[in-house]
């Protein structure tokens, strides 16, 4: 089984679909950590969403999904970039008890509190260019409609979802009612609304055991057999980590050189693992001065002399 994602137009109306099928890279995250099933559920969930979104930017850089909760799940984040390389993480709080009958709103929005965000961060920041981010209530009973909710209030897109995942794959599929277009030939807004409204419909018959039981082509032919559907190259998603000992390093900068040296003083040395893949990175006292004297001397570089008159 091969990771895949695939895009498909419905030809002559404003409707694009895409479906994605995640095995080694769900697994791979799997592997790292050991999630109760409700966890595993929505995280492998939110995965296959993030790359059905992300596989229609238009800019060089991540997609970041993250739920905030207020229950037992107190974080999950999932990040695909632009080629379809992705991570994601789950935390839950210390002395979480999961059942496997808990919903959506008891795991991650049981005070009210949740709330999910989506932030696109370029890769190659132009000058003023900043991270964009959304955030929103964890409004609706799913994965799904959530994004489905965020979509249509923050890009104003007509967007449904149908997403499932186990132990073995995450998959998903998603459709999209495009703006119409004027012009000879283009479909009047009640033909638009009607195609919409017939793919969602065939759409929505899939079941969540047959999407994790059958591969994206057959389903694909199953729903929209009597559809006219303009079929684009496959693309590749793949389990990607961007953790570095200098991006590691960067993040001890920003905490400070006070609260570092104290760390140092009590434990010897900081340990850190990477939430995302679990690479180990170790900072000694010499490591932690050599990160701050390295600052100090790009500080001294950067700060104007004294004038010569």
């Amino acid at each position: 089984m091969t990771d895949t994602l695939q895009k498909f137009m419905f030809e002559d109306t404003p409707v694009r679909g895409e479906l994605v099928e995640l095995s080694d890279t769900w697994r791979e995250i799997l592997s790292r950590r050991d999630y109760p099933r409700p966890v595993r559920a929505l995280l492998g969930e939110m995965l296959a969403a993030a790359a059905l979104l992300s596989a229609n930017l238009k800019f060089n850089g991540a997609l970041v999904m993250q739920i905030h909760g207020d229950g037992p799940l107190h974080l999950l984040v999932v990040e695909c970039d632009a080629e379809l390389k992705m991570r994601a993480t789950a935390k839950l709080a210390p002395d979480a008890v999961v059942a496997d009958d808990i919903t959506l709103t008891e795991l991650v929005n049981r005070n009210g509190n949740g709330r999910f965000a989506i932030t696109l961060d370029p890769k190659d920041k132009l000058p003023g260019q900043q991270p964009y981010q959304g955030i929103v209530p964890l409004d609706g009973g799913s994965v799904a409609v959530i994004i489905e909710n965020y979509m249509m209030r923050s890009e104003q897109l007509d967007t449904r979802m149908w997403l499932a995942a186990d132990d073995q794959v995450s998959r998903g599929l998603l459709l999209q009612k495009l703006p119409t277009q004027g012009g000879v030939g283009a479909p009047s807004s009640d033909d638009a609304l009607e195609a919409w409204d017939r793919t969602v419909m065939l759409a929505s018959t899939l079941r969540p055991d047959e999407l994790l039981s059958t591969d994206i082509q057959t389903v694909m032919r199953r729903l929209f057999w009597e559809e006219t559907i303009r079929v684009f190259d496959p693309l590749s998603p793949a389990f990607h980590c961007t953790c570095n000992r200098e991006r590691v390093g960067n993040m001890l900068k920003m905490l400070g050189q006070e609260e570092v040296e104290a760390a140092i003083a009590e434990v010897g040395h900081l340990a850190i693992d990477c939430d995302f893949c679990g690479q180990h990175y170790d900072f000694d006292k010499v490591d932690c001065a050599q990160l701050f004297a390295a600052e100090s001397t790009v500080d001294a570089l950067q700060t104007p002399g004294p004038s010569r008159h």
